[in-house]
């Protein structure tokens, strides 16, 4: 059985940055990135359909370690996947990924302190070892998008697909197009559609909001040349990471206000009269679900000629020439596009177990937004739902080196955040409303109502914590973290807790390596 210090889970965006967090920081550690897939990329690999882009400014959204240097604040999926791409090149990380290997379950083994994974690979299973486990494979179903029954789909004569599986040889030129959603997908998939279908008809249940920004960064554009480039990408960084956090603390604490705003850009960017009302004024707060970009305005140009239209209403069924909303009116179609959103599905779908007892995800509290509690040297990232994903992805990353490193010095195989005692509550890991989430609620980790069980969503909230907090000078001092070394055989040492053997000393009361998972 091959063992390493640190198995990752997933060559995406998360599992690149963890690696290269490896590589640069503790170089001499083993470890594997396993990719189920046969390409680096992750979501930028998996998402084909026309338009793909990110929702986020690719100053944020790219590494620290290694800034976004392009041209496009927001990006198309494939400059995206060749950035992350590159960024394995640099370091050397896409030496080190295994493709093609999915991980279908691993086992904690508490006596011999390391993880058993068991892996898939060309119709055959194999098993490998590790330390450390980094789950960094997202939190969604790759295998397929959620995707309703509706009545009388079988009737429609015309093709039915999910952005999800877009078919290499779909056609929609010159052709009639129903998009049914309103969320990211649908932003991104209705104008580029528009560009050469003969009309493309957005249907939504209920309405998003919606924002435009600018493809190119204004402000980077406006950077004097004389500053040096490593400075340069920072600077937009930084700028762009305080305003949409600024962006964000207005629309929770004054959403009146932040409505107002959005409002007022839509007023300026569509035809009057519109009713905003009815198609871009949703029943929630800003924030309560993800706000959607459109670049440059392109989905609202697209309405202002014509090409777009947006419906809003509840299907009642599929017809043979479209379908037929609650209302009576029919929509003509020969092609509908099923943008209905993600399958939630945490630490890819494995089957997580601690000596032989099945760990259940959903009935697990984190700890920091990084480990599961109960369950020993075992790490996952999950971003911000309100920012750049790849900015949680760093400081989690980062907080992984450096426990890692904290472990080495003091001679620790094994650290497990305990459960929290008493009522923390149960709040999903994802911190939002939206459908997807509220359909995996049950599956989801939960998180408490402070820290460290809390995710903030709030970049500088975290950087303390998880960037700057001291490990290596002091004990922790939240009694929650419990380390342990094994016992020597000639000594037979009883396990060590953290404060004490910080400290120098020892103790020969049992810390409780373990919870219950």
């Amino acid at each position: 059985m091959e063992r390493f210090d640190v198995i990752i889970v997933g060559a995406g965006i998360s599992g690149i940055g963890a690696a290269c967090q490896l590589r640069r920081r503790r170089p001499g550690r083993t470890f594997a990135v396993l990719e189920s897939r046969d390409r680096i990329g992750g979501t930028w690999d998996l998402f084909r359909y026309p338009g793909v882009r990110s929702d986020s400014d690719m100053f944020t959204l790219g590494y620290a370690f290694r800034p976004w240097r392009g041209p496009r604040a927001i990006a198309d999926g494939a400059s995206i996947r060749n950035y992350v791409e590159d960024t394995a090149r640099a370091f050397g990380v896409d030496r080190e990924i295994r493709f093609g290997h999915r991980v279908r379950a691993a086992d904690w083994d508490d006596t011999a302190a390391q993880w058993t994974v068991t892996v898939e690979h060309g119709g055959e299973l194999r098993t490998l070892s590790c330390r450390w486990l980094a789950l960094c494979a997202g939190y969604y179903d790759f295998e397929a998008g959620h995707r309703p029954d509706f009545p009388g789909e079988q009737e429609f004569r015309g093709r039915i697909v999910h952005p999800q599986q877009w078919p290499a040889d779909l056609d929609h030129d010159g052709k009639r197009v129903i998009v049914i959603g309103s969320g990211a997908t649908a932003m991104t998939l209705v104008p580029a559609l528009a560009r050469t279908a003969a009309k493309v008809i957005m249907v939504q249940r209920t309405p998003s909001y919606v924002v435009s920004q600018p493809r190119d960064d204004p402000f980077a554009e406006r950077l004097p040349g004389w500053l040096p480039s490593r400075l340069r990408p920072w600077l937009v960084r930084w700028r762009n990471l305080l305003l949409t956090q600024a962006s964000y603390e207005l629309s929770r604490r004054r959403p009146e206000e932040m409505k107002a705003r959005l409002r007022r850009g839509l007023r300026h960017a569509l035809p009057e009269p519109y009713d905003l009302d009815t198609h871009f004024t949703p029943p929630y707060q800003p924030w309560d679900q993800r706000l959607c970009v459109v670049p440059d305005g392109d989905l609202f140009h697209a309405i202002n000629e014509g090409r777009v239209e947006v419906v809003t209403g509840r299907i009642d069924t599929f017809t043979p020439t479209g379908l037929r909303l609650r209302s009576g009116r029919e929509l003509d179609a020969e092609l509908i596009i099923t943008a209905t959103g993600l399958t939630v599905r945490i630490a890819g779908g494995i089957r997580l177990s601690v000596d032989g007892v099945p760990v259940d995800p959903g009935r697990t509290v984190t700890y920091r937004g990084v480990m599961l509690c109960g369950v020993p040297n075992l790490s996952l990232v999950i971003g911000y739902v309100n920012a750049s994903w790849t900015l949680r992805a760093d400081l989690v990353s980062g907080y992984l080196v450096r426990l890692l490193r904290l472990m080495d010095r003091r001679g620790f195989d094994r650290v497990v955040p305990e459960p929290p005692k008493g009522d923390l509550g149960d709040r999903p890991l994802l911190d939002l409303r939206s459908g997807y989430i509220a359909r995996a609620a049950a599956a989801l980790p939960k998180q408490g109502k402070r820290s460290p069980w809390l995710i903030h969503q709030n970049y500088l909230r975290e950087l303390w914590p998880l960037r700057f907090r001291p490990l290596r000078f002091r004990p922790l001092r939240d009694g929650i973290l419990q380390f342990r070394r094994r016992a020597a055989p000639d000594h037979g040492r009883s396990p060590v807790d953290h404060d004490r053997a910080a400290n120098g000393s020892r103790t020969n009361s049992p810390t409780g390596a373990r919870g219950s998972p």
